[in-house]
Parts: C-alpha cells; structure tokens; sequence
C-alpha cells in the first residue's frame, strides 16, 4: 500500500467519521435544547462544527442549499474547513463521499463486467446522483467543471478498455465501388435516352 492510498483512505475514514459525530451529537443537541431552550445560545459543537440559534435552528454564514439534515451537515462542514462552500469543499465531499462508494462498488466487480452497462448503471447513476446533491447544497451548478472533470477521470480508469459501438468507415474498395457505379450509370442513361429520340420512339 502505498503512502498516497494510505493518506486518501484515513482521511476518507477522518471525514466520514466526522459526519458521524455530527450526525450523533446533533442528536444530543435537541435533547439539550428541549430541556434548556432558555440558557443555550449559540450552542457549538465538535468545536464549533455545528452551530444552532436559540431556537434550535441549525446555522452557517452562508445560504445552504435546502433545509434537509445531510445538506446542512455538508454546509456546515465546508464552513468549518474552507469558511465557504467552495470548489476545493466540493472537490474534498466528492472524493470522500461520492467516489469512494462508486470506486469500492467497481472494485467488488470484475474488471469484464465494468464494461456491462446492467452491472455498473446503477453505480454510474448513483455517482451522479451524489455529485449533483453535494453541488446543491452548496449552491454550485450542476454540472460544473468539476463534475465533468470527475466522471472523465472515471471513465479513463474504469472504462478506458471498454468496447464502443462507434460507426467506422466502409473499406475503400466498398467506398470506390458506390463511387464509380453511379458515375458509370450516367452516361450509359444518357446513351439510352439518346438513342430512344433518334429512333422516333418518344415513349
């Protein structure tokens, strides 16, 4: 194994460990809030990963996609490493979110079936199903530089070898041949008309 594979899988494992701790102490969080709505302000978690207004409404310096749970947690995590939802954020969750699952799903296959589209559809779709909810949440259109550079790094390592069903080209000698014939055909059409006026016979 070696030291770039090492270092990409514990921070695969540092970030999903990160939006566990989230998740569970969000939960702590209400509970605390239920209890003492009155005396909490601005209450912060996991050094100051979460943050929550009086109310208990979760909150970010910046707009948030939409209100769902993981959009707000994804938020709040580009606040606390990037201090905005920005391409690097979005570059990190796609790598430790999104390619991590579509890479250790290609990898329970064989390299034959990658090329079967039934087998790797729904991984594909699933891909792009993560990469446009990631760039949602964070506000970033869909599709972006980032997303197609995404899925042409995918595509280069996983179905580079894959047959395509492109058209090609006829040999030459076929092309010659539907070339000369009609060339040939004319002349000859001519000749007949030709000699069909001279001869009376208009019909």
């Amino acid at each position: 194994m070696t030291a770039n594979s090492l270092s990409l899988m514990l921070s695969g494992w540092f970030v999903a460990l990160l939006f566990w701790g989230c998740m569970t102490v969000d939960g702590l969080i209400d509970d605390e809030l239920a209890e003492q709505p009155a005396t909490t302000k601005g209450y912060h978690s996991l050094e100051m990963m979460t943050a929550y207004t009086p109310n208990g409404e979760f909150t970010v310096p910046f707009a948030c996609g939409n209100d769902t749970h993981r959009c707000m947690h994804i938020c709040d995590f580009c606040n606390h490493l990037y201090g905005a939802p920005t391409m690097d954020c979005l570059s990190t969750l796609f790598s430790h979110l999104c390619l991590s699952a579509f890479e250790s799903s290609m990898a329970s296959l064989s390299s034959t079936d990658w090329c079967i589209w039934g087998n790797v559809r729904g991984l594909y779709s699933n891909l792009s199903h993560c990469t446009e909810e990631m760039s949602d949440c964070l506000l970033i259109p869909w599709p972006n530089q980032l997303v197609e550079e995404t899925f042409v790094d995918i595509h280069s390592r996983f179905f580079h070898d894959c047959p395509t069903e492109e058209l090609s080209d006829p040999p030459p000698v076929i092309v010659l041949a539907l070339v000369i014939i009609p060339i040939c055909l004319i002349p000859v059409m001519v000749s007949i008309v030709v000699f069909k006026t001279k001869n009376g016979d208009g019909s």
